[in-house]
């Protein structure tokens, strides 16, 4: 193995660079993995605009916390792993030592790591893993038999499941999903999977919301031409959507929530508002008078990546399907202008 790699570096607003790096060394209790294949998200993109607070002014880091590897080295303190085992690696690292670390949810553990976010990721061909990783059990098993690019979409899944779990979609009810970006199209998987008998799908972009129909949605709804507003409750008799789930950045979207939502309805803000405008005006009296439930999440713990790996290996999701776009490392500027266009619903990288 050589002792110099191609990285994608972050440098600034739209600046990321490709550049021969040193491979980085380990000390005896941490692992080395080769990168096989790594996704970009809407966080990377907002880390490719300059829009992340974990990237201020003068951070020069790789970006990259969806992967899955393998490993090529191990240090002489650390057991369980071998050369040559795949991994997908569940991204967020607590403390360990919080109520949220010790409650099993270290997503949200003030004091957190994670790859490609406070240290450098995976838009690499090699990338470290820290002793608190494989301690915490963020190593997870994969089997070589799956496709790459699918495995290092676990942990976007995992966010999707984090997100379900608090609706607890039921048999036979109306889904409404705003945005049909790759966090959009697999909570219309999940949701179908989870028996939800009609799913309604709203969209500004309209090469995402031609791609969403074969994904499992039943009415698509572009927001520019039409009212989302009277197509959900003419779609549901004039009771509204069961279930809301706004997977996009929209102030706007968050307030309609409210008001498409059956009484007793249940609403998840999944996409986080830019911190530069956090606020929105919403009717609090809808949520008063008719009872509505509404809930946020935030990113996915450990046990969560490993519930969705479990349900990614067993093949009841063909997540393949929302792989557009495959890119070599040396072409990563051109994989982040096209993961920010949105023509297709998932681009990465293989290294």
């Amino acid at each position: 193995m050589s002792d110099q790699m191609l990285a994608a570096v972050y440098y600034g607003p739209r600046d990321v660079r490709l550049e021969q790096r040193a491979v980085p060394r380990i000390d005896t209790d941490e692992a080395l993995l080769k990168v096989v294949s790594t996704g970009i998200c809407g966080t990377d993109i907002r880390i490719f605009k300059g829009e992340h607070t974990k990237y201020p002014r003068g951070t020069n880091r790789v970006p990259g916390h969806e992967l899955v590897g393998d490993i090529v080295s191990v240090g002489q303190d650390v057991n369980g792993l071998t050369v040559g085992q795949r991994f997908f690696l569940a991204p967020n690292i607590g403390c360990g030592q919080c109520s949220q670390c010790i409650s099993g949810n270290n997503n949200l553990c003030a004091d957190y790591d994670a790859p490609g976010i406070t240290y450098d990721g995976s838009f690499a061909e090699y990338m470290r893993i820290p002793a608190q990783a494989i301690l915490q059990g963020n190593l997870i098993d994969i089997d070589k038999d799956l496709d790459p690019a699918v495995a290092a979409l676990i942990e976007p899944f995992a966010c999707v499941l984090r997100g379900q779990d608090v609706l607890d979609i039921q048999p036979g009810e109306t889904v409404l999903i705003v945005g049909a970006g790759p966090i959009g199209v697999m909570h219309v998987m999940m949701a179908r999977l989870r028996g939800a008998a009609h799913i309604i799908v709203s969209e500004l972009n309209p090469d995402r919301l031609a791609q969403v129909k074969n994904f499992g949605a039943d009415t698509i709804v572009n927001v520019a031409e039409d009212d989302l507003h009277s197509i959900v409750f003419d779609k549901t008799k004039g009771v509204g959507a069961d279930v809301v789930i706004v997977a996009a950045p929209s102030h706007e979207a968050q307030g309609i929530a409210l008001e498409v939502a059956a009484i007793g309805g249940r609403i998840n803000f999944f996409g986080g508002l830019s911190k530069k405008r956090p606020t929105v005006t919403l009717n609090s009296n809808l949520i008063h008078y008719r009872e509505l439930h509404v809930t946020g999440t935030a990113a996915c713990s450990t046990n969560d990546c490993h519930r969705a790996a479990l349900i990614a290996g067993s093949g009841r999701i063909d997540f393949s399907k929302l792989v557009g776009a495959r890119f070599p490392l040396r072409d990563a500027n051109e994989a982040f202008r096209m993961a920010e266009e949105g023509k297709c619903i998932k681009v990465v990288l293989e290294p």
